[in-house]
Formats: C-alpha cells, sequence, structure tokens
C-alpha cells in the first residue's frame, strides 16, 4: 500500500515499533521515487500517537490520509488466553485505530481540511475467529467503528472507510504458512474461487482507489478483497475440526 502510494505521488510516513520495519518501509517507497520517512510510535500510546503525528507533519506537512493497519495476533484457546494477551492484541488493533483516527480528526477539523481514513479490517468480523477471539473481536470492534466515525465525521470532509483482505502472501506471511492454516493444500490457490490468492499490488490500487477523489462519496464503508472467498459455500462442508484439536495438531493449525 505504502508503495502503490509513493507510485502515484504522496508523501508517505511509516509508523511502526521496530526499526527494521520503519528502514525497509521507507526503502521500498524511495526505490520507487517517492519520499518517506519512518516514525517510532506504539499506537496504544496517545503521547506517542501525538508526538508521531507532529514529527510527520513536520516532515512531510498536513497528513490527510491515515492507513490504520497495525495488527497483532496469535492463535490460542480462549480459556488460555492471559488478560494481558487480549489487552496486547485488541490494543493494537482496537484502541491503536481509535486513537490514531481521533488524533487525525482532531486536526483536519482545526485545520477546516478534508482527510481519509482506511482501517484494515477482516472477514471474520462477521463471522467469529474460534482460536484468535481477541482479534477476531477486535477487528468487529474497527467494522463498527468505521460506521460511527465516517457518520459523525462527514460532515468536517473526513470519509472513514474499511478494507479486510484475503490472502496475500507476502515475506511475512508466506504461500506455505496460508497452506498449513488451510489445512495443508500445496497450493493455497486451491482453495479461493477465483482460483489464485491476492497480489500486493492489488491491496495498493483498492487502498489509494478508497482514499482517493475517485471515491469521494464514498465512507462507513468495508470492501472485501478475496476473490470471493469468505462468502464461498460447498454443497458438501469439509469435516468440521473443533480449534482446540487444531491448536494442537500442527497439521490444522
Amino acid at each position: 500500500m505504502a508503495i502503490e502510494f509513493a507510485r502515484l505521488g504522496a508523501s508517505v510516513a511509516v509508523a511502526s515499533r521496530r526499526e527494521e520495519h520503519r528502514a525497509s518501509g521507507v526503502a521500498a517507497i524511495e526505490a520507487v521515487g517517492g519520499k518517506g520517512v519512518g516514525v517510532e510510535v506504539d499506537v496504544r500510546d496517545p503521547a506517542q500517537v501525538e508526538a508521531a503525528f507532529d514529527l510527520v507533519e513536520s516532515a512531510l506537512g498536513p497528513v490527510d490520509v491515515l492507513i490504520n493497519n497495525a495488527a497483532g495476533n496469535f492463535p490460542v484457546k480462549a480459556e488460555e488466553l492471559s488478560i494481558n494477551g487480549w489487552r496486547a492484541v485488541t490494543g493494537i488493533v482496537l484502541d491503536g485505530t481509535f486513537i490514531c483516527s481521533t488524533e487525525l480528526a482532531r486536526r483536519a477539523k482545526k485545520a477546516e481540511r478534508p482527510a481519509s481514513i482506511l482501517n484494515i479490517g477482516a472477514t471474520y468480523s462477521w463471522t467469529g475467529g474460534p482460536g484468535t477471539s481477541p482479534s477476531a473481536a477486535a477487528k468487529a470492534g474497527v467494522t463498527n467503528l468505521t460506521q460511527s466515525l465516517a457518520v459523525e465525521w462527514a460532515p468536517f470532509g473526513i470519509r472513514v472507510n474499511c478494507l479486510a483482505p484475503g490472502p496475500f502472501p507476502h515475506d511475512d506471511h508466506p504461500e506455505a504458512l496460508i497452506a498449513a492454516r488451510n489445512g495443508g493444500t500445496a497450493d493455497p490457490a486451491t482453495r479461493v474461487p477465483a482460483g489464485r490468492v491476492g497480489e500486493l499490488h492489488e491491496l495498493g490500487w483498492a487502498a489509494t482507489f478508497m482514499c482517493s477523489p475517485y471515491a469521494a462519496y464514498l465512507s462507513g464503508h468495508t470492501l472485501v478483497l478475496d476473490g470471493a472467498n469468505w462468502l464461498r459455500r460447498g454443497l458438501r462442508m469439509p469435516v468440521f475440526v473443533p480449534v482446540h484439536e487444531q491448536l494442537a495438531n500442527p497439521d490444522h493449525a
């Protein structure tokens, strides 16, 4: 997404707690001729978020597009999840989205300028996520928050939308891992009605469209980008494997 925004002429700030993530993001932006800066931030901390916005504005100018892409997740049985584990995930996914969004909204309203916010959601906002309950619950909150803020901030020219991606293999999430989570299928594309997994630039295309003037009348919408995968239903459903058994058996992880 950052690469596609940069390719289209945007200056892009890459925010992360980890320096290597910031550095690789800025390098990718610069490789396509864009201008990028890295900023250290923990999205769960309002003071750090405010400071990060100050830094970005001093380096690049006013922020008019925000992508809430920070997330955390790990498979665990709900009854074995500690409260700290729950708070770590929900704090990043839901609290972080709220904190960053409201920081941008305050600045945009004060300056009387339009802005666009794109939250990154997940299709298990609607279906639930056994084994990943804190992430699923938080993503459901993000979907609802998208709708709430879209209505609340529409009079100020601030649009809020959500993008829910399907399987998009990348360096941190390779096809082999996707295959393992799909029951060991060698080719994860066989699980997608479109016959393939997503290509990374397609995320960039969707994100830039939703934040662009071409989508000026679009707000409060969640776009599912997954080749119709989450809607897939068969006449013969696969054998049900309880999540406790899936987590206990690496072949089903």
